[in-house]
């Protein structure tokens, strides 16, 4: 709001400030009566002036509102937040209560608690605060929490500003896959990543209204939109062939990221020195392994034997139980596979994969933690800024997703320590930009490095949501993302739009927050949706979860005669891009 400015409250200010928040509770039409049993509840005292945290918003010199922190640390309570009638509604009341929030976590509280009159209770909603009962009183109570700064690993990625965001995954495996093969789902998959992106550009058509709705969860504001110029896949070609589109992707002011950083991509935004070749080489397992070898040693770290295939025949006489198979570059899933003496048909695969073979141990494990990944970005001075661990889903070789927020604090430390390591040693090498490192976890509770990835990734997307809703309601969330989620039944789109508005309602009610991810795959012979799920607590996530898995299948079962396999929908791709 133009001219509004912020101060601490004044002790002799008490009686007017105490007017004014009476004159504010009377805009919503109480008695005489009722404002004089309010009366004391709503004064301020020159004492509690001080004490109470009092602050006010100030416009052409003139108090236009007043709000109060409780309280004292870990647990505040918003005593006031009122604002002139003659105001309300132009964002004194968004401004005054988002300084409350910064102010709790500044102090070092870990909640604010919040006894609303029913008439503000939509507001402290739209401002990501959460119901959690009734007063004695009647009234609703409502809880927010602080809004933490910034991650510096947000502010490196987007120069700390806006972005813009260019789908090119099936370009990015179309260098280690013999050519692009057509586009890629989950090219929708870029839009996430980012804070603020001013310019999105997918390969495949996609409606606004998805854009628009995850938007608003977001806190994107507007943005232009770009989809469907790539039928093929070749993004870069094809911007590359309108000039047009070239100009207004380079004139927004922003970075322009793309999934992965490719060769064909460098006209439309140079990449640093080093990086391509950066990619080409620890895109690579056996490279990459080497680096993990070269890395031993960090507590909690085991680093898996490798060898090279001297033969098929060999390999196949030599196999005794489980290995891991893989390719030397793999990306998108087509290069691992997990093998044994009863594999069907095993000299035939390891003869249609061709080039070098590469045979790792297989690390045994079991649990929820069995899957960890650690993300990050390496800034243009060469500096490791930590993104997070996330747990992911592994279906065999299948990535099919990834939560984050709720990682135990010890694995967390290992696969952090030794993942910083690996971006260090990247950056050495020229390396900048988003990369991750994948674990599995081994019985003993060890971790095994098994791969890196030198690009945005899967758990990018959830990491981006999460600091995403972080930012806007504040607090921690922990967030789900389920890339192959089965749908039931191709619908139109309109049917499509009505049965997600009524799953993001049943999450609603769960205290979880629905966002569609992967709205294109809606259409395919068997169809799925990739959807992020986000909530305070991993239970709500779970509940969530069966709540939309319930409702989908519930779809199919009005549409029987579509033979949708589960196995199909979840796919064999170990990641996507």
């Amino acid at each position: 709001m133009r001219d509004l400015t912020l101060r601490a409250a004044r002790p002799d200010e008490a009686d007017a400030l105490s007017e004014l928040t009476l004159r504010s509770k009377a805009h919503w039409g109480y008695d005489a009566a009722f404002l004089a049993g309010c009366r004391d509840q709503l004064r301020l005292r020159r004492a509690e002036i001080v004490e109470r945290r009092t602050v006010v918003a100030e416009q052409a010199g003139t108090v236009v509102g007043v709000a109060t922190l409780d309280g004292q640390p870990p647990d505040g309570e918003l005593g006031l937040l009122f604002v002139e009638p003659d105001a309300i509604g132009g964002s004194v009341g968004r401004v005054l209560y988002r300084h409350v929030l910064a102010e709790v976590g500044r102090l070092g509280f870990s909640r604010l608690t919040i006894e609303s009159d029913p008439h503000a209770e939509g507001f402290y909603l739209a401002m990501g605060a959460e119901r959690v009962g009734v007063a004695e009183s009647g009234l609703p109570v409502l809880v927010a929490w602080p809004v933490r700064p910034e991650p510096s690993w947000s502010v490196v990625w987007s120069a700390g500003g806006q972005t813009v965001l260019v789908g090119n995954v099936a370009e990015f495996n179309g260098q280690f896959a013999g050519g692009v093969r057509g586009p890629d789902h989950y090219s929708c998959l870029t839009a996430f990543c980012g804070p603020r992106p001013a310019m999105i550009v997918l390969p495949e058509q996609v409606g606004q209204w998805w854009v628009r709705e995850v938007g608003a969860v977001l806190g994107w504001g507007e943005v232009e939109v770009h989809s469907g110029v790539a039928g093929d896949g070749r993004v870069s070609e094809a911007i590359l062939t309108r000039p047009d589109l070239v100009e207004r992707l380079t004139s927004q002011g922003a970075p322009v990221l793309p999934w992965g950083r490719t060769a064909v991509f460098d006209p439309i935004a140079p990449t640093p020195d080093g990086v391509l070749a950066a990619i080409s080489r620890y895109e690579s397992k056996r490279h990459a392994h080497a680096l993990f070898r070269d890395l031993a040693g960090h507590p909690g770290i085991v680093v898996p034997e490798q060898r090279l295939v001297a033969s098929r025949r060999a390999f196949a006489r030599e196999l005794t139980g489980r290995a891991v198979l893989k390719k030397e570059y793999g990306v998108g899933g087509s290069g691992t596979l997990i093998v044994s003496p009863e594999t069907p048909g095993l000299r035939a695969v390891t003869r249609r994969w061709g080039g070098v073979l590469l045979v790792e141990e297989y690390v045994e494990g079991a649990g929820p933690h069995r899957n960890p990944t650690f993300d990050a970005v390496i800034g243009p001075d060469g500096a490791v800024h930590p993104v997070g661990v996330g747990l992911m889903d592994i279906d065999e070789t299948s990535y099919q997703g990834v939560t984050v927020g709720a990682v135990p604090d010890s694995l967390a430390a290992t696969a952090t320590g030794f993942g910083v390591a690996v971006g260090e040693a990247l950056a050495a090498e020229g390396y900048r930009g988003w990369y991750d490192v994948d674990f599995v976890t081994d019985r003993s509770g060890r971790l095994a490095p098994v791969e890196i990835n030198l690009r945005l990734t899967g758990p990018a997307v959830a990491f981006h949501i999460q600091a995403g809703l972080d930012r806007l309601r504040g607090g921690r969330h922990v967030v789900r993302t389920l890339d192959r989620l089965l749908l039931g039944a191709r619908l139109p789109e309109g049917a499509l739009r009505d049965h997600l508005a009524g799953i993001v309602e049943r999450c609603r009610v769960l205290g979880a927050t629905l966002l569609v991810t992967i709205p294109t795959a809606a259409f395919d012979p068997v169809p799925y949706l990739g959807v992020a799920i986000a909530a305070r607590t991993t239970q709500s996530v779970d509940e969530a979860e069966t709540a939309v898995r319930d409702a989908n299948a519930a779809l199919g079962e009005m549409f029987g005669d579509l033979p949708v396999s589960p196995r199909g929908a979840r796919g064999s791709r170990r990641r996507p891009g």
